[in-house]
């Protein structure tokens, strides 16, 4: 290790010389932490903005529309018609009526679409 003195030929430094090289080196690093949140906080806006004109194209291509999904097969049933029965096993109707409109909600299929054979209850252990 090296003496102290060919380090820093003036001698060690004091102790307002030593805050005074901390305070320094605390300012520059939040400075650039300050000028690296600027530049993220830009290249969010400049994505979003392409990517926004990107949304705002409706010119589409033959093969995105091909791979488009079309209109379900076969005749739709009526509004008032479901697709059968449905067993339910320890349920109550209304919780059974609960689950159901969940699952057609959350899967965007219609409610008089889904099939559900049983609803069963099933006991914590």
């Amino acid at each position: 290790m090296l003496p102290l003195y060919i380090l820093n030929p003036e001698g060690p430094m004091s102790v307002p010389q030593s805050l005074l090289v901390a305070a320094v080196g605390i300012v520059v690093v939040l400075a650039e932490l300050a000028l690296l949140a600027l530049f993220i906080t830009l290249l969010s806006k400049i994505f979003k903005a392409v990517l926004k004109n990107k949304k705002e194209q409706p010119a589409e291509t033959p093969a995105v529309a091909a791979a488009a999904p079309s209109a379900p097969q076969g005749t739709p049933l009526p509004e008032n018609q479901s697709e059968g029965s449905v067993d339910l096993i320890n349920v109550d109707e209304p919780t059974a009526a609960c689950i159901m409109a969940i699952v057609s909600n959350e899967s965007g299929i219609p409610l008089n679409r889904l099939r559900f054979r049983s609803i069963k209850l099933l006991e914590d252990k």
